[in-house]
């Protein structure tokens, strides 16, 4: 008897110690400054997740929460369409959105993981030094614009459609995969444009006139199957309901994206 109540007691203390580590909050007509200083309140306090209900366009949610401990970082789940710069300067935490997100996802995102259940708008990944983003369907304009490396830090986008116009523009490091799992060709235009480093896998195949000068279109070698493949496993953990064939993607045609020099526009700029 004795047993037993010592094990109703840790049982209750787990469920305190569960619910004081959990935050919910009602984001309904909720301005995006108090939004964001609820959130660094609550993460000051040693919440570990908070689940955000019923956002509606608010901006920067994410971005207020640097932390010098690397361990005080959160699992933020969001329920609506978050507005502008989701994740912007993220470091180090978690975000998944059940639904789209508008325009700058992870603009500068240092460290830390973004999942979108959907779409997202313009400039995703915009000068990302570091992280992850998965984003489910399509992206639209100037993805990974200006995306870079850091130290010992490779940033990663891995989309699991196809993107619009000026994707990987002037791209400076990192790394971006597009699925197409719509199987249906890219149509953008003007990828790579001003490109002079990292790399980009397609799934399917583009026409040199879609891509910038600066840009090698080329098969993939074996090192570079091993990292899609890495990707595409990452990807599929985090859309299990999409129950993806990994060998069936594997087995179709991708290709390669890489810049030709490190200095496209020396002879333009070079006295």
């Amino acid at each position: 008897m004795k047993g037993q109540t010592t094990e109703v007691q840790m049982s209750n203390l787990f469920q305190v110690r569960k619910m004081a580590d959990t935050a919910e909050i009602d984001a309904t007509e909720m301005s995006t400054k108090d939004l964001n200083c609820r959130m660094r309140d609550l993460m000051r306090s040693g919440i570990k997740r908070v689940f955000i209900k019923n956002v509606c366009g608010q901006r920067y949610i994410g971005t207020r929460l640097f932390s010098p401990e690397k361990h005080n970082t959160m699992d933020i789940e969001i329920f609506g369409t978050p507005g502008n710069d989701l994740g912007a300067f993220l470091s180090g935490h978690r975000i998944r959105v059940y639904g789209n997100s508008q325009d700058g996802v992870g603009n500068t995102m240092d460290d830390g993981e973004i999942v979108i259940e959907g779409r997202v708008g313009d400039v995703l990944g915009m000068s990302m030094r570091g992280g992850k983003i998965f984003v489910r369907d399509n992206v639209g304009y100037r993805t990974a614009l200006h995306m870079k490396e850091y130290l010992d830090k490779r940033p990663r986008i891995v989309i699991g459609g196809s993107s619009q116009d000026f994707l990987g523009e002037y791209m400076a490091g990192g790394l971006v995969i597009l699925l197409g799992l719509d199987n249906k060709p890219h149509k953008a235009n003007f990828i790579g444009t001003g490109m002079h480093g990292g790399v980009i896998y397609l799934r399917g195949n583009v026409d040199p006139d879609q891509v910038g000068n600066e840009v090698d279109i080329s098969p993939l070698d074996d090192r570079d199957r091993g990292i899609v493949d890495r990707c595409i496993c990452e990807f599929s953990e985090r859309f299990p309901k999409l129950r993806l064939d990994r060998d069936e993607i594997l087995n179709e045609e991708f290709i390669r994206l890489m810049p030709r020099s490190k200095r496209p526009y020396e002879k333009l700029y070079a006295y």
